[in-house]
């Protein structure tokens, strides 16, 4: 194996846009086609998948490491805004929805999470709605919980308690 140096080490945390956070459990050389590649092998234990991405090919494909600190904290103030939900049709924002969550740009995903959260005297989401929201949700929460090396649930919790900072009671 040549000792280049390589975009991300073996149990380093890492972002794949489609799939969210997995992490480098090793980098091997595989022969395909008559050509050997090396690389990296990404395990999404959350899933029970693992993924064998080429090492040249990497940050091409948009693998990424984890959010920075102040990323997250971003994130989490794009979560206090106020929805943006466009005139569009449902079809058309759902598209845009999925292009946002399968960028695996953290930022992107908190929109998502944010412009599709409800609260119990909203009015009711359609499935697929709630599809992206759970999708959207469960990215944002796991990259932040690694981030923040905390438990998922305590990433949730700190989540849904932004979102429902938003919620101003209505005067009676």
């Amino acid at each position: 194996m040549s000792k280049k140096k390589l975009d991300f080490r073996i149990d380093e945390y890492v972002v794949y846009p489609a799939h969210g956070v997995g992490k480098v459990t090793a980098v091997d050389e595989q022969e395909v086609a008559g050509i050997n590649l090396e690389l990296f092998v990404v395990a999404f234990d959350k899933d029970k998948m693992t993924l064998r991405v080429p090492t040249h090919k990497a940050i091409e494909v948009g693998m990424r490491p984890l959010a920075t600190p102040d990323v997250v904290a971003h994130a989490m103030a794009i979560l206090r805004g106020k929805a943006k939900v466009k005139r569009a049709m449902w079809s058309r924002r759902a598209q845009e929805y999925e292009q946002k969550i399968n960028s695996g740009d953290l930022i992107a995903i908190a929109e998502v999470v944010r412009d599709l959260h409800r609260t119990d005297d909203q009015r009711e989401q359609s499935y697929s709605e709630r599809q992206l929201y759970e999708a959207a949700l469960e990215r944002l929460t796991r990259e932040i919980a690694v981030v923040n090396g905390a438990e998922e649930s305590t990433a949730g919790q700190e989540i849904t308690d932004v979102l429902m900072s938003r919620v101003v009671p209505a005067a009676s």
